[in-house]
């Protein structure tokens, strides 16, 4: 009822011990609070929060529009509903090394379990573009190394995300990785990578876990958990998938109303009520209130 019971700083150990074990996570994107806790409830191992999530519910494309108050505060949100973990995109940091650390600082405080810093020029572009633009390594070294002197918690995963593989090429990706890890980054994302052998190539070229991205219509093919376990990849986002699969599902629910006049044809693809009290644990807070949850919700009531 209300937030999740486990703290914070738990669900960030729990995280660092299952990395630590070789485990491979599955962190499907949520596009709101809702979402996050249906992910918990089918048996995912984690939440991912996602920059493009976050702007598109805006109105905005991903690139780099959105503010450190709007991104900390949605990932509250969604954080604090589940018992998982939840990792979030921070983009290129919200500005110079010191915006960094006070990047990192609130989302510890917004109850994260770790952020990603990528190395694109700010203002970045959807990393499935063309055209990016990367920063020398320097400035990319000079950001994680403030994540990583910012945090508190030196259980929050401080994850390096490159772009570079798109601007340079496979090798430049796996010596940026390496100079980011002795920067001190837990986890390596390479962004757009190719194929299972370049992940492979990344994975075998660094001491920590490296994450793939699998959205889709974007540059790297749609590699199944066992295919990305197999190249050595440990943490597996697919960031945009629900609220596409939402977004579609509500443009064809309107064009049904206007068609039909009525949804009575899509019944059957809606989370019925009694789900999503569930969902909610409603009945729960007829502990603090029963005025709250007077009444009974069956299977044949739409």
């Amino acid at each position: 009822m209300l937030y999740a019971q486990t703290p914070a700083a738990e669900k960030r150990r729990i995280l660092r011990e299952r990395l630590a074990a070789g485990e491979m996570l599955r962190f499907p994107g949520a596009f709101n609070p809702l979402s996050a806790r249906l992910i918990e409830e089918k048996g995912f191992e984690g939440v991912y929060i996602s920059g493009a999530v976050l702007s598109a519910d805006l109105g905005l494309p991903d690139i780099g529009l959105t503010t450190l108050t709007e991104v900390a505060g949605r990932g509250q949100q969604i954080a604090r509903t589940t018992e998982l973990p939840a990792i979030i995109d921070a983009d290129t940091g919200f500005g110079e090394p010191m915006n960094v650390a006070r990047t990192i600082q609130t989302l510890e405080d917004a109850g994260l379990a770790g952020a990603h810093i990528e190395d694109q020029v700010n203002p970045k572009r959807c990393g499935h573009l063309d055209g990016k633009q990367v920063v020398d390594e320097s400035t990319a070294l000079k950001r994680i190394r403030a994540a990583v002197d910012a945090r508190r918690d030196p259980n929050f995963l401080i994850m390096a995300r490159t772009d570079i593989r798109a601007v340079e090429g496979l090798a430049a990706a796996i010596d940026r990785a390496k100079a980011l890890v002795d920067a001190g980054a837990d986890a390596i994302f390479p962004e757009a990578m190719r194929d299972l052998g370049e992940f492979e190539a990344v994975a075998a070229a660094v001491d920590v876990p490296v994450l793939a991205n699998m959205t889709e219509f974007g540059k790297s093919d749609l590699f199944s958990s066992a295919q990305l376990r197999d190249a050595g990849v440990q943490i597996v986002i697919w960031p945009v998938s629900l609220l596409r699969i939402a977004m579609g599902a509500a443009g064809r629910a309107l064009d049904t109303l206007n068609d039909e006049g009525h949804l009575t044809s899509r019944l059957g693809e809606m989370q019925h009520r009694a789900d999503l009290y569930d969902l909610l644990d409603y009945e729960a807070y007829n502990h603090f209130d029963t005025n709250v949850f007077t009444f009974q919700i069956t299977r044949s009531e739409q």
